[in-house]
C-alpha cells in the first residue's frame, strides 16, 4: 500500500486527473449502458455511494475561494509602490485591465457564437437540473431589476465582513483592492516610521496567510483526481455519452479564443504601441509560455517570466520586478476567455435569457472576478462560482456546471495559464517601451 501511495503522489497531477477523467467516463458510460439495457439500474444503486466524493470536492473549492481571493488581492494591491512608480504603476494596471476587458469581450463573443449547450439535448439538461429548472424560470422573471448595471455598481460597496461571511464576491474584490492600496499608500507616506513598520508587519502577515492558503490549495488539488473520478462517473453514469457535446464545443471555443488572443490581439497591440514586428517579440518569450503551459501556474512561472523580461526583452528590472508579480495576481486574460463559455453554457442549460445588459454585466463581472484568480493551478475553476452565482444560479445549478467543468479543466488550464503569462509580458513590454524602460540596443 505504501508503494502505491508513493507512486500515486510521484505521478504528475495532470496525468492523474486525465486518467481519472477517462476512467470515470468509461465506468460511467458502462453503468449508463447497463442501466438502459438491463432490467435493473446499477447506476441508481451505486450513485449514492459515489456522489459524496465528488460533492466533497466541490465543497472544498467553495471553502477556499473567499480567502484565496481576499489574501491574493490585498497582497497584490499592497505590492504596488504608488509613490515610486506613480504614472508607470497606474499605466501598468490600466494595461492589465484593458487586456482583461478585451479577453472577456473575445470570450463572450465566441461563447455567443458557438452557443454551447444549445440544441444538445435540452430535455436531458433539464432532467439533470431537476426541480432547479423551475427555480431558474422564476429567477428569470424576477431578476430584471437585480440584473441591471446600476444594481451591480451598488453591490460593489457593502459591509466587507458581511460580504466575507456570505461569500458575496464583488464587494470582497473591491474591498480587498482598496485595503491593499491603503496599506501601500500609508507605508510610503511615512517611510521608516513606527506606523510604516506596523503596516509592513501587517503586509508580511497577509503574505504568510496567502502562502498558507496556497498550501491548502495544493492539498485540495491532490484530492482532485478522486473528485474528478466521482463527478465524471456521476455525469456519464446518469446521463450517458450525450454530455460529450458541450465538452467539445466549450474546449474548442476556449482554445480558439486563447489562440486568437495570443496570435491576433496581442500582436495587434504590440504593433500599434511599439511599431515593431510583434512575432519577434513573442518569439523571445516562448520559454515562459512553455513553462506556463506545463506548470499551469502564473505564480510558479514568475521566476522564468522575470528572467525572460530582463534578459530577452531587456526590460529594466525596476519595472519587471514590479509589473510581473502584480500581473501574476491580477491579470488573468485566459480566465476571461474561459469563464464566459461556461456562463453561456449555464444559461442554455437553465433557460436564462442573456439580454444585452446581462452580457455587459457578464463581461464586467468576468474582469473583476479574474483579478482574484491568484495565479494558482485551477484558479479559474474557483472563480466559476463567482460568475455563476452572480448570474443568479442556485447552489444546485452551480454544482452541475462546476461538475461539467472539472472534467476538462486541466486541459483548459494549460492554455489559460499560457495566455495569462503571455499577457503579463506583453503588457509589461508595452509599458516599458512607452516609458523608455528598455535597455538600449535591444
Amino acid at each position: 500500500m505504501n508503494k502505491f501511495f508513493r507512486w500515486y503522489f510521484k505521478t504528475s497531477l495532470i496525468l492523474r486527473i486525465i486518467v481519472c477523467f477517462i476512467a470515470g467516463s468509461v465506468i460511467g458510460g458502462i453503468l449508463w449502458y447497463i442501466s438502459n439495457t438491463a432490467a435493473f439500474s446499477p447506476a441508481d444503486v451505486l450513485m449514492p455511494y459515489i456522489s459524496p466524493f465528488g460533492t466533497v470536492f466541490v465543497h472544498m473549492l467553495k471553502m477556499i475561494v473567499v480567502p484565496i481571493i481576499f489574501f491574493s488581492l490585498v497582497v497584490g494591491a499592497a505590492s504596488l509602490p504608488v509613490a515610486k512608480f506613480g504614472r508607470i504603476g497606474l499605466k501598468t494596471v490600466l494595461w492589465y485591465l484593458a487586456c482583461s476587458l478585451l479577453a472577456a469581450v473575445v470570450g463572450t463573443s465566441l461563447a455567443m457564437l458557438l452557443n454551447p449547450g444549445s440544441g444538445t439535448g435540452l430535455d436531458l439538461w433539464q432532467e439533470m437540473a431537476g426541480n432547479s429548472v423551475f427555480q431558474a424560470e422564476e429567477m428569470a422573471q424576477t431578476t430584471g431589476a437585480a440584473g441591471t448595471l446600476s444594481q451591480l455598481l451598488f453591490n460593489l460597496f457593502k459591509n466587507p465582513f458581511e460580504a466575507l461571511a456570505t461569500g458575496n464576491f464583488l464587494p470582497i474584490i473591491v474591498f480587498s483592492v482598496m485595503f491593499g492600496l491603503a496599506i501601500r499608500i500609508s507605508i510610503e507616506a511615512s517611510p521608516g516610521g513606527k506606523k510604516a513598520a506596523r503596516l509592513e508587519m501587517l503586509e508580511d502577515f497577509l503574505k504568510a496567510c496567502r502562502d498558507a492558503m496556497f498550501k491548502v490549495v495544493d492539498w485540495i488539488l491532490e484530492y482532485s483526481p478522486i473528485g474528478v473520478l466521482a463527478l465524471t462517473i456521476m455525469n456519464f453514469g446518469l446521463y450517458g455519452p450525450k454530455i460529450v457535446g458541450p465538452y467539445i464545443s466549450v474546449t474548442l471555443g476556449v482554445v480558439f479564443g486563447i489562440i486568437l488572443m495570443v496570435f491576433v490581439v496581442y500582436p495587434a497591440l504590440l504593433l500599434v504601441v511599439t511599431r515593431r514586428n510583434p512575432f519577434l517579440i513573442l518569439k523571445r518569450i516562448d520559454e515562459a509560455m512553455i513553462m506556463a503551459f506545463i506548470t499551469r501556474s502564473s505564480a510558479a512561472t514568475l521566476p522564468v517570466s522575470i528572467k525572460t523580461a530582463e534578459e530577452q526583452l531587456k526590460i529594466r528590472s525596476e519595472l519587471a520586478s514590479f509589473s510581473l508579480p502584480l500581473g501574476a495576481t491580477i491579470n488573468m486574460d485566459g480566465v476571461c476567455v474561459h469563464l464566459p463559455m461556461f456562463a453561456v453554457l449555464a444559461a442554455n442549460i437553465f433557460g436564462i435569457d442573456l439580454t444585452p445588459s446581462r452580457l455587459i454585466i457578464l463581461v464586467i463581472t468576468t474582469v473583476l472576478a479574474s483579478i482574484g484568480a491568484g495565479g494558482v493551478p485551477g484558479g479559474s475553476l474557483m472563480l466559476l462560482f463567482i460568475i455563476l452565482e452572480t448570474m443568479g444560479l442556485t447552489a444546485n445549478q452551480v454544482s452541475v456546471i462546476v461538475a461539467l467543468a472539472l472534467g476538462i479543466n486541466p486541459i483548459l488550464d494549460m492554455f489559460e495559464t499560457m495566455n495569462n503569462v503571455t499577457g503579463d509580458l506583453v503588457c509589461t513590454y508595452a509599458v516599458a517601451h512607452n516609458e523608455g524602460l528598455i535597455e538600449p540596443n535591444s
